[in-house]
């Protein structure tokens, strides 16, 4: 009996720490909460083989030391040291903000296919060719500006 009582707690504090590992350190369904998961599956089936009353405190058991524990590390400080804290501060400027104007001429940077690189009134912007490739270095107009567009076509000279 206490060989029964000690493979069911090696089985379900194992099941315990590596579902922890898996919700809190490994991003994604890895083999820690997978193994976590046969191993408390495991526990619990063999503890309910040993008798029904054993099967129901380690099934009660297991998930109050769970809830502690989880709940013990969600309020501990030390996951703030390994906590991503960056914040982002930049936003995106609209097209139409940038002072460009459907008409104003301007130059390919890159291959345009069918986005790329322009420098139009000096300003390097990411423009989209209307209708047909155009390539690096290529002399455009711009045609129409929508919210975060730029989209232009060759000049004709």
């Amino acid at each position: 009996m206490i060989l029964e009582i000690a493979i069911i707690a090696f089985l379900m504090i194992v099941a315990i720490v590596l579902i922890l590992l898996e919700i809190f350190l490994l991003p994604g369904i890895t083999l820690a909460g997978i193994g976590g998961f046969i191993f408390a599956a495991g526990g619990i089936i063999y503890a309910y083989t040993a008798g029904a009353m054993i099967g129901h405190i380690t099934l009660a058991s297991s998930a109050i030391v769970f809830g502690l524990i989880f709940i013990w590390l969600l309020r501990a400080k030390s996951f703030n040291r390994i906590a991503l804290k960056t914040d982002i501060d930049s936003k995106l400027t609209s097209s139409r903000d940038l002072g460009i104007q459907p008409g104003d001429e301007g130059i390919t940077l890159s291959r345009l296919a069918p986005i790329g690189k322009a420098r139009i009134k000096g300003i390097t912007v990411e423009a989209k060719a209307q209708e047909e490739l155009i390539d690096e270095n290529t002399p455009v107009i711009v045609v129409r500006i929508d919210s975060y567009n730029i989209i232009v076509r060759l000049k004709n000279e």
